[in-house]
Formats: C-alpha cells, sequence, structure tokens
C-alpha cells in the first residue's frame, strides 16, 4: 500500500528530519491519513489481523507518532470524536438564550451531521467497520450518548424555571439524537447517496413541531432519574418519539396508583 505521507517517516538515520504533524495543520492531516490507512487495512486485512505497525507502515511514519495521536487501533477508527464533542459543547455555550432552546439544538445537530457529511470517505469507511465488530460499534454507542449529554446539559439549564426541566431535557435530547442519527444511518446505508442535510432539517422540524406538548403526568416525575437509551433502529423518529412519551405516559400512571 503506497504511502499517504511522504517524507515524513522516524528513520534510524543521523539525519534531522521534520518530525510528522508539527503544526496543527500538519497534526489534523496525519490524523486523518493515519484514519484512512487504518480503515482501509481493516477493511483489507480484518480488524483483527490488522496491527499497528501496519498501518504507520502504510503512512510511512513510526509508532510513536501513532501513538501521540492516538491510545490505541480502536480510537484510530473514531480520529476526532473529542475535538468534536468539544465543538458542539462550544456553539451551545456561545448560543446564548436570545433564541429558542429548540432552534439551537436543532441547528446543532446539523453541525454534527455536517461534521460526518465533510469527510464522507472515513464514515462510509467507519459504518462498513462499525457493522462487522461488535467492540467498535459499542465504542460508537458511547460517542453518541455523548452528544445526547452535552444536548440534554444545555437544555436543561434553557428549561431551569420549568418543574420538569430534567425530564423534559432527557426526552427532547434524546429525540434530536435518535432523530440526528436515523437520517445519518440513511445516508450511510445510500453510500452518501442524498441530502442528508435537507433530511435532516425536515425531519426535525417533524418532531419538535409539537414542542410544547408536555403531558401532566410526565411533569410528576420529576422527582425520578430518567435514563433514556438510544440505540440503532430502523424504526421511524416519530414511533421512537411516541414510543418514548408513551412509556413516560405509563410511569405517570404508575406513579398516581
Amino acid at each position: 500500500m503506497a504511502c499517504y505521507i511522504s517524507g515524513m517517516s522516524e528513520g534510524n538515520s543521523g539525519e534531522s528530519k521534520p518530525r510528522a504533524g508539527r503544526t496543527a495543520d500538519g497534526r489534523r492531516q496525519l490524523r486523518g491519513a493515519l484514519a484512512v490507512a487504518a480503515l482501509d487495512l481493516f477493511a483489507a486485512k480484518g480488524y483483527e489481523s490488522t496491527t499497528v505497525e501496519d498501518i504507520v507502515a502504510a503512512v510511512g511514519v513510526g509508532r510513536r507518532t501513532f501513538f501521540r495521536h492516538f491510545r490505541s487501533k480502536e480510537e484510530v477508527v473514531f480520529p476526532d470524536h473529542e475535538e468534536r464533542l468539544a465543538g458542539v459543547v462550544r456553539e451551545l455555550d456561545d448560543a446564548g438564550d436570545s433564541e429558542p432552546p429548540m432552534t439551537v439544538v436543532c441547528r446543532t445537530a446539523e453541525t454534527v451531521l455536517d461534521m460526518y457529511l465533510a469527510d464522507p470517505e472515513v464514515s462510509l469507511k467507519r459504518f462498513e467497520l462499525t457493522r462487522q465488530v461488535p467492540s467498535l460499534r459499542d465504542r460508537e454507542i458511547v460517542s453518541i450518548d455523548g452528544y445526547q449529554r452535552v444536548f440534554a446539559r444545555y437544555l436543561r439549564r434553557r428549561f431551569s424555571e420549568r418543574a420538569d426541566a430534567k425530564l423534559r431535557a432527557a426526552v427532547t435530547a434524546a429525540t434530536v439524537v435518535a432523530t440526528h442519527n436515523h437520517v445519518l444511518r440513511r445516508w450511510l446505508k445510500s453510500g452518501g447517496g442524498f441530502d442528508a442535510r435537507a433530511a435532516l432539517r425536515e425531519a426535525l422540524h417533524g418532531v419538535t413541531a409539537d414542542d410544547t406538548r408536555v403531558s401532566a403526568a410526565e411533569s410528576t416525575a420529576d422527582t425520578d432519574e430518567v435514563v433514556v437509551g438510544v440505540v440503532r433502529t430502523s424504526t421511524s423518529v416519530h414511533a421512537v418519539r411516541d414510543r418514548i412519551e408513551g412509556v413516560l405516559r405509563e410511569m405517570g400512571g404508575n406513579d398516581s396508583d
């Protein structure tokens, strides 16, 4: 396999060579090159059979360079997760309180989608890989949970004057993330063959148009700890939302017994 970056290897000769990823832009390029090389190798050789040595050899750098950027070969599959999550936090923090909270959250969900669409090669290869390797699928679920927690934290603050702020924030964040994931998964399964941005905007409008609807039974549950799990599903986002609300109504009915 051809090298992705030339002139950046860590040789053993006495000559002084420029270190790979010396600048911020160089580090991003190197991380991307390592990720693409790893995904190509995982597809060709299998995830378990591919070693870190294989990955660095394909890129033309040494093991030390790899471990400056990633803790393991599993992490190389999700090269920018922490940076992306931090960007989402900044976007929510910078939004202020002048806009409706759902406007801010839905716009930020579009930002998350744009992060996947910006590098379709990596996104599509990672999708195929996570379908085959359970440990990577679990890691992906954890990364999704990170976005949901960030959205819920923002919404709890914006809904702070409501008695049911914690519950409302959790359900709303889960619905937005489930909607985003549904659209993203459709785009991935299509091979990037449709306008995912437009589809997400339309879907979010559909699931948030009735944003003010919260049942009295739900509001009585604010003293209980509620955990909302998000899993991959082919079920429509409207059905997911209705199911969540149905469970919450049942919880409210049981509490009144």
